[in-house]
């Protein structure tokens, strides 16, 4: 039922190569007894990690949360992203959220290089740093010591200026997504096995890294590198982490009331207002789900409307539309988002269980369902809130074990085999669905959707 494909030949130790990840360099850290202690806020979209860190403010003094959400970082699309309110904010400071420019990359170097002196200078003051985001690699990039920005840097100062520029012409901007991945299997395969073939940001910056470095991708990830990429071991601060989780159902339950909340709000006016037929969804605030999935619609929607040509009425979309190849399109790309969000949410929640098991960080997990199910704020204080809260007031303490080695997975312990990060498992049945290591393919097997896939093909065969 499914296919093994791995590099027997070269088999670098490491998880997922890419702009955002595990290196050699970073910059020096303080020594244990000076570290701050900072709150980490985890969890998939939509399991309220952001109201819980406004709630943790009027339980400590000088409580500011820093932003670690890889699209709330852009302005612009503050409905789509779902920032916090100002309203909604109660006073309490928020950092990092609407300052970078839409148009540009931020890359987990540069959410670290920005974070960084902002929850110092928070501790400085006396104050607890709250960091609240889904992004999981913008977190370990405060966490960990190793990202491969740094070595990249490294490689970059040893290599001449005549390579760099002929490395680069191989690197051709008008190959289009499905030709990127092609090219990248032939220069480095090993690397290819580790990105899905669908995931076209990681593959222009793997293509990229060997442009800019003439090294592959794959060769960039060994040694200490290997070793300590993504475990909390030598953290920078001194880290609390508290995982607010809910049952998959009631996840996926909220996440698309809320896209139907998000869409009265106004979603579909800012997607609108900043769309561009001729522009890429792998950079910057266009990557954001819920902008790619409405181009079908938008296309023709600005085909036909008889509004003038610099769209000043597009605040008005939506309310008027009277065309049925118009109203199915705008379904489809709802129905759309709607499924791409609960992946996301399933692609969240299992890289945060492989952060606890396989990685020893030491997640509190909150078990929010109880609360999503009650509907009076009375549920959400005492089955969230105070848990968090008696977490906290014993890590402020010192009490309780925060950055470092999770007591089932200490420090030493094999966790993740390198083999295992580089092997790619393609299930026939679920429509040659690619599986990255023996870990996704499990949980994937164990899915209702693959069962019964494999059931109905048993069946006709037989």
């Amino acid at each position: 039922m499914a296919h093994l494909a791995a590099a027997s030949a070269c088999t670098p130790a490491a998880p997922n190569p890419s702009r955002e990840e595990g290196a050699t360099h970073s910059p020096p850290l303080p020594m244990e007894s000076s570290r701050g202690k900072v709150v980490v806020v985890m969890g998939a979209t939509g399991a309220g990690k952001s109201r819980l860190a406004v709630d943790l403010a009027a339980h400590f003094a000088g409580v500011e949360v820093v932003n670690a959400d890889s699209m709330q970082v852009y302005r612009g699309l503050d409905v789509l992203t779902n920032k916090v309110p100002l309203h909604e904010q109660n006073g309490v400071p928020h950092h990092l959220l609407s300052v970078i420019d839409p148009s540009v990359e931020f890359t987990c170097r540069d959410f670290r290089d920005h974070a960084v002196p902002i929850i110092q200078d928070v501790l400085d003051r006396g104050g607890l740093p709250v960091i609240v985001g889904g992004t999981n690699f913008y977190i370990q990039a405060l966490v960990s010591p190793f990202l491969i920005d740094d070595t990249v840097q490294d490689l970059q100062q040893c290599t001449s200026s005549n390579d760099l520029d002929e490395m680069c012409l191989a690197n051709d901007d008008d190959d289009d997504e499905g030709s990127r991945y092609e090219r990248l299997k032939q220069i480095d395969p090993v690397a290819a096995l580790r990105i899905h073939p669908n995931n076209h940001r990681k593959i222009k910056r793997y293509l990229e890294l060997y442009a800019t470095t003439g090294t592959l991708p794959s060769l960039l990830f060994q040694g200490e590198a290997a070793k300590n990429w993504g475990r909390p071991l030598h953290s920078r601060f001194d880290c609390c982490f508290l995982w607010v989780d809910a049952d998959l159902h009631v996840l996926d339950s909220y996440v698309n009331q809320r896209v139907d909340c998000m869409m009265d709000a106004g979603l579909l006016n800012e997607v609108c207002d900043m769309y561009d037929p001729n522009a890429f969804y792998t950079q910057g605030l266009r990557q954001a789900i819920g902008v790619r999935e409405f181009d079908e619609f938008l296309r023709l929607y600005l085909t036909t409307k008889q509004l003038d040509e610099n769209k000043t009425a597009s605040s008005t979309i939506i309310s008027n539309i009277h065309d049925d190849q118009l109203k199915s399109l705008l379904d489809e790309a709802v129905s759309e988002l709607k499924a791409n969000t609960s992946r996301l949410v399933r692609r969240q929640r299992r890289r945060l269980h492989r952060l606890n098991k396989d990685f020893g960080w030491n997640l509190h997990h909150i078990d929010a369902t109880e609360a999503f199910h009650c509907t009076t704020g009375d549920s959400w204080h005492k089955k969230v809130v105070e848990p968090c809260v008696h977490i906290v007031k014993r890590f402020l303490s010192g009490n309780a074990t925060s950055t470092g080695a999770a007591a089932s997975n200490v420090s030493g312990s094999p966790g993740v085999s390198s083999k295992e990060l580089w092997v790619q498992y393609i299930c026939e049945p679920c429509n040659n669905r690619v599986l990255r290591g023996a870990h996704e393919w499990e949980q994937h097997k164990q899915g209702r959707g693959h069962r019964k896939r494999v059931q109905k093909l048993k069946q006709r065969i037989g």
